[in-house]
């Protein structure tokens, strides 16, 4: 089973908050990690090392393994509760031969720091949101392309990003190999981060000036000004006060981001504007995946996928449960039908940034929309 201890390296990473808030500038670099466990055959042309049958018997003559796991998320949050699944699943299927000591809610750090920290080594798998992503592998830009997913159900967007048949997912895990990332899977079930504020948001009009706080991401700061509203980034622990005192109006996050800090003490609204997929991803050191015997590799796949099929039917729950929550809080709840997302995508500085992302991430974004349109 899934180990909780602390190591020494501990004390070595910065400690932040929650992926949906992290502000951390940590320059990325190129340094891999290029300890290897269980050497793996070479693969031929055409072949894929973890396209292997496993039983338990495949794991008898190999040496153990140990993995360590990170996410930088809340608690009881989608990427705690995804990563924690994958550490319970890797050791189920393997019979105990591949085991890991997970960190879960940014016990090794912010979004930054366990990407980092990944790069170096010291970290094997981590479970993150793909904003955080962007200054590291700059083609998970293509997640910013607002509202791209707004009108998709949760096995839509699935079968987009994880089906090995989907352009988009052969094009997106070869941009992050790129950048020595192994894209292992995403976790999403249609649930977005949405708007709270004490001012309701139920026309375009009502956005203009509107002080909200954003991740210091100048995609997502560049959709609020389209909007006409004023993006403001900010510290995640200045916010709840920021919101209480007047400083800023509004703030955007998943509704159980927005539960677990209590927004309904201090907003009076939630407006579902839908504008980011709610998305974890599972990534991996590249080198490192490519090290290991292609039966642990498969298991670790194997381990990843049951555990998005686990815990991808408890996000529609925890959205609900979230949203439920605000609202017995005071909230109210301002929804929105589809012309009102076709309003704001036809709005001239969002067709002007979907060009921007698209040429950014080398046509991403136009894969990724006609994959969705099929």
């Amino acid at each position: 089973m899934k180990k909780f201890v602390a190591l020494a390296m501990a004390a070595a990473m910065a400690m932040s908050m929650v992926a949906c808030s992290n502000t951390s500038t940590t320059t990325p670099n190129n340094n891999t990690n290029t300890n290897t466990e269980t050497k793996a055959p070479e693969k031929t042309d055409g072949e894929d090392k973890a396209d292997v049958e496993i039983d338990a018997s495949s794991f008898a003559e190999l040496a153990p393994v140990e993995l360590k796991g990170a996410d930088s998320a809340g608690v009881g949050s989608a990427g705690q509760l995804l990563g924690e699944a994958i550490a319970k699943n890797v050791e189920e299927i393997t019979g105990g031969k591949m085991t890991v000591t997970y960190f879960p809610n940014s016990e090794m750090g912010g979004d930054n720091d366990i990407q980092q920290g990944m790069i170096d080594g010291l970290l094997d798998y981590i479970v993150l949101q793909t904003a955080p992503s962007v200054s590291f592998v700059p083609e998970a830009a293509v997640f910013d392309l607002p509202m791209v997913f707004a009108k998709y159900d949760g096995d839509k967007i699935d079968e987009a990003l994880n089906s090995e048949d989907s352009e988009f997912h052969k094009t997106i895990s070869e941009k992050y190999a790129d950048h020595n990332y192994k894209l292992l899977g995403y976790l999403q079930n249609a649930t977005y981060r949405l708007t709270t504020s004490n001012v309701k948001l139920d026309t375009l009009a009502a956005f203009k000036d509107l002080k909200i706080r954003t991740m210091e991401n100048k995609n997502h700061m560049a959709f609020w000004t389209a909007l006409g509203a004023n993006p403001t980034p900010l510290a995640w622990p200045e916010v709840y006060i920021s919101l209480q005192n007047g400083t800023i109006a509004a703030q955007e996050n998943a509704a159980d981001t927005c539960a677990s800090a209590n927004f309904q003490e201090v907003q009076k609204y939630l407006n579902f504007t839908n504008h980011i997929l709610y998305l974890n991803q599972v990534v991996m050191n590249n080198e490192k995946f490519d090290s290991l015997d292609p039966a642990y590799q498969q298991a670790l796949l194997e381990a990843v996928q049951k555990s998005i099929d686990e815990v991808r039917p408890e996000l529609e729950k925890l959205d609900k449960d979230s949203k439920d929550k605000l609202a017995a809080g005071g909230m109210e709840m301002v929804e929105y039908d589809d012309s009102f997302y076709d309003e704001v995508l036809n709005l001239d500085g969002v067709k002007e940034l979907y060009a921007d992302i698209d040429t950014a991430v080398d046509g991403l974004g136009t894969i990724l929309q006609n994959e969705l349109a099929k």
